[in-house]
């Protein structure tokens, strides 16, 4: 029960959805215009479910990884 308690607090959900807008704007800066709209609509829930935030930071910070190698291949056969 602790654990629910501290997802549901209004603090949690706070981080969360800054932490999901701060993905968003890095989203904006790098021209990935749809990533942010959809972050966006997390952060949005995110302040309702504070789990949802956090199951998204964590497939952002997947994809991200996954990212530079691919933008590697492209701009080296450009």
């Amino acid at each position: 029960m602790v654990f629910k308690r501290l997802l549901g607090s209004k603090l949690t959900r706070s981080l969360t959805v800054a932490s999901v807008l701060l993905e968003m704007k890095r989203a904006l800066n790098r021209g990935n215009n749809v990533r942010a709209l959809l972050l966006l609509g997390v952060a949005v829930l995110a302040w309702k479910w504070a789990v949802i935030g956090l199951v998204a930071q964590g497939l952002a910070s997947v994809i991200r990884r996954g990212s530079p190698s691919d933008s590697g291949s492209k701009s080296s056969a450009a």
